[in-house]
C-alpha cells in the first residue's frame, strides 16, 4: 500500500507537471506567433524577385510603397509631387513591350522620366536602382491601405481593419450589455422561478451554437431586412456584425451577470425593503450595485466574445478594407482578414506574415482587455471592503 506522504507527494508533481506544460505550451504559441509577426518589418514590400529601377537621370533614390500604387494608377503625374525634378512620370511595364526580346531596362533608360519594375536578374548599370523601404510600425499600424497582394509594391496598412473591428465590438457591446444586464435582472429578481427555469437554460444553449450558424441566420434574415430597412445596396454592413455579435455574446452576459446578482446577500434585499425602499428601488440602487463587479466581469467576457468572433462576421459584414465613417457601410474586422486571406497567402511570404502581425494587434487587444478587466476588478473589491 502506498504511504499517504508518497500519494501527497505524487499528486503534488502531477499538478506541478500540468501546471508547467500548460505555460509552457501557451508561451510557446505566443512566441510563435511574434516571431512570425515581428518578420513583417524585416521584409521588403516589393514583389518578390523584383526590383524598382527608374531613368539614370532621376534625382529620386528612394519611394515608398505608397508613392509607387500612386505612379502605378496615375495619381503621380509628374516627379515633382516627389521631390523630383519637373518631369512627367512614365510607368513601364513587360506588358508594354512590343518586342518579346526587347529589354525593359533598355527602354526605362532610353524614356525620360520613366520607373519599371524588372526582373532582379534583368537589372543592368543603364539605370538607377530606387530603394523601397521596409515595412514600419507605423505605417502597419495607421495605414489607410491593405493591398497585401498589390503590383509592384504591396501595402499592409490595417487601420480599416482596426476600425471596423472597433465599430463592430463596441456597437455589439453597447447593445448587447444593457440588454444582458436587464434580463439577468429579471431572471433573479422577478420572473417566477419556474419561468427561470426554462429561460436560462435556453439561454446558455445558445452560447453552445457555432457562429457559422448564427451567419448563416444573419445572412439569410438579418442582412435583408437592413437592406431594404435603409434602403441600402447591401445589407452586409458594421451594422449587421453588431447585431449578429450581440446576440451571440448575450447568452455570456446574462448567465454570468444573473449569477452575480443572485449571489447578493438577501440581508441587503431586507435591510433595504426594511428602510421603507420599494422593489424597485432595491433592484437598482441596492442588488445592482452590489453586484457591480460581477456584471463588469460579464461585459469584459461578452467582449472577449465579440474581438475574437470570426465567422459570423465574415459572413455578414460585407468584408471592405475600408476606413468606415457610419455603421451603414460594410466593414471588415481583424479576425474576419486573417480567415479570408490565410489560404491564399504564400507561406513565408511578406502577406503571409502580415497576418501573423494582425494576429499580434488582435493578442494585444485582448491582453489590454483583460488588463483593464483586472484592475476594474481590483477596484471594486478595495471599495466592497
Amino acid at each position: 500500500m502506498l504511504s499517504s506522504q508518497f500519494k501527497d507527494r505524487l499528486v503534488r508533481n502531477t499538478l506541478l507537471v500540468a501546471a508547467l506544460s500548460s505555460s509552457l505550451v501557451i508561451l510557446l504559441i505566443t512566441f510563435f506567433l511574434f516571431k512570425e509577426g515581428a518578420a513583417l518589418f524585416w521584409e521588403s514590400p516589393v514583389e518578390f524577385g523584383f526590383v524598382i529601377v527608374a531613368h539614370p537621370e532621376l534625382d529620386v533614390e528612394e519611394l515608398t510603397a505608397a508613392e509607387l500604387m500612386g505612379i502605378k494608377e496615375g495619381r503621380v503625374r509628374n516627379w515633382e509631387a516627389l521631390e523630383g525634378p519637373d518631369q512627367r512620370v512614365a510607368y513601364l511595364t513587360y506588358d508594354d513591350l512590343e518586342d518579346e526580346e526587347a529589354s525593359l531596362c533598355d527602354w526605362v533608360a532610353r524614356t525620360p522620366g520613366a520607373v519599371a519594375a524588372v526582373f532582379e536578374e534583368d537589372v543592368t548599370d543603364a539605370v538607377q536602382r530606387i530603394h523601397v523601404p521596409n515595412v514600419s510600425l507605423t505605417d502597419f499600424l495607421l495605414g489607410k491601405y491593405w493591398y497585401p497582394t498589390a503590383e509592384p509594391a504591396a501595402q499592409f496598412g490595417i487601420l480599416p481593419l482596426i476600425l471596423g473591428s472597433l465599430m463592430v465590438v463596441l456597437g455589439a457591446v453597447v447593445i448587447s450589455v444593457p440588454l444582458g444586464v436587464m434580463c439577468a435582472v429579471y431572471l433573479a429578481e422577478v420572473a417566477h422561478p419556474n419561468v427561470r427555469e426554462i429561460l436560462k437554460p435556453v439561454l446558455e444553449m445558445l452560447a453552445g451554437v457555432p457562429s457559422v450558424v448564427f451567419g448563416f441566420f444573419g445572412l439569410v434574415i438579418l442582412v435583408p431586412f437592413i437592406q431594404r430597412t435603409f434602403d441600402l445596396p447591401t445589407g452586409e454592413t458594421a451594422l449587421s456584425g453588431m447585431v449578429m455579435l450581440a446576440i451571440m455574446a448575450l447568452p455570456t452576459v446574462v448567465s454570468v451577470s444573473e449569477d452575480a446578482i443572485r449571489s447578493v446577500p438577501r440581508a441587503y434585499r431586507e435591510a433595504s425593503l426594511a428602510l421603507g425602499a420599494s422593489r424597485w428601488q432595491t433592484i437598482y440602487r441596492v442588488v445592482v450595485p452590489a453586484a457591480l463587479s460581477g456584471i463588469n466581469a460579464a461585459a469584459m467576457l461578452g467582449i472577449g466574445r465579440a474581438v475574437g468572433e470570426t465567422m459570423t462576421v465574415l459572413m455578414v459584414t460585407g468584408n471592405a478594407a475600408v476606413i468606415p465613417h457610419t455603421f451603414l457601410q460594410p466593414v471588415r474586422t481583424l479576425t474576419a482578414n486573417i480567415a479570408a486571406e490565410l489560404g491564399e497567402a504564400v507561406q513565408g511570404g511578406t502577406h503571409f506574415k502580415a497576418l501573423f502581425a494582425i494576429a499580434c494587434v488582435l493578442f494585444a487587444f485582448t491582453f489590454i482587455i483583460n488588463m483593464i478587466a483586472d484592475v476594474v476588478m481590483r477596484k471594486y473589491k478595495q471599495a466592497e471592503r
